[in-house]
């Protein structure tokens, strides 16, 4: 199973090796989808957790408890496919590589499973082709 969250540092914890403690302690595979830490006193996280249900239920327990702030990635960036003239201008604004153009169809490619929400697609396309879902 894997699971995203948002993950938030108080001051001063940002140094703490957290990521080591979830692979050693709980036996899951993170991968940090985007990383923003201020000079190791604050920080946030967007992670994928991939471990069985129980391993990410108490790694996420663990985290709360150590006084990091976790909360589920509860949005999804979606497009309207049927308007799209794949001209590029939300590829290159988009830092997980979500999007891309290539051949041999030129048309644009939309890999949601690699998107951060970020948001910079909203206002790169020209079209505004792009919105935000919240999930049930």
């Amino acid at each position: 199973m894997t699971k995203k969250v948002v993950i938030s540092f108080p001051d001063g914890e940002a140094s703490r090796p957290l990521i080591y403690e979830l692979i050693k302690k709980f036996d899951i595979i993170v991968s940090i989808i985007k990383a923003d830490i201020d000079g190791g006193r604050r920080g946030k996280l967007v992670l994928e957790l991939d471990s069985d249900s129980e391993h990410i239920r108490r790694a996420i327990d663990f985290m709360k408890e150590s006084g990091v702030d976790v909360s589920p990635l509860e949005k999804k960036i979606s497009y309207d496919d049927s308007k799209c003239v794949s001209c590029g201008a939300c590829t290159s604004a988009c830092p997980s590589g979500a999007l891309s153009i290539s051949a041999p169809s030129w048309k644009l490619q939309f890999q949601p499973d690699k998107c951060v929400v970020c948001k910079l697609c909203i206002t790169a396309c020209p079209l505004k082709l792009f919105h935000i879902e919240f999930a049930d």
